[in-house]
């Protein structure tokens, strides 16, 4: 548990970009296994989410992971993305 004291005078408020940087990072993680893993389907997801978010870069990463999946796939993806844009 944080028992420590935020100095909220001094505090940096967090960029408008890193909700995008997660995004993308999400999608780096299930792409490349790190997790020990390779889900296409969750790093489509995120690369989705970030690119609509404006991370530009998630455009092509998500256009790479396509590539490697089938249209079902793509579309749960699609569906993952949508669900998770409602709750969030």
């Amino acid at each position: 548990m944080f028992q420590g004291f935020i100095d909220q005078d001094a505090a940096i408020p967090v960029a408008a970009t890193a909700i995008q940087d997660v995004l993308f990072e999400r999608g780096l993680y299930w792409a490349s296994g790190r997790s020990g893993v390779v889900n296409l389907v969750a790093a489509h997801k995120w690369f989705n989410l970030a690119a609509l978010k404006g991370r530009a870069d998630a455009i092509a990463m998500r256009r790479e992971v396509a590539e490697q999946m089938s249209e079902i796939e793509i579309s749960a993806a699609q569906r993952e993305a949508r669900a998770w844009m409602i709750t969030h």
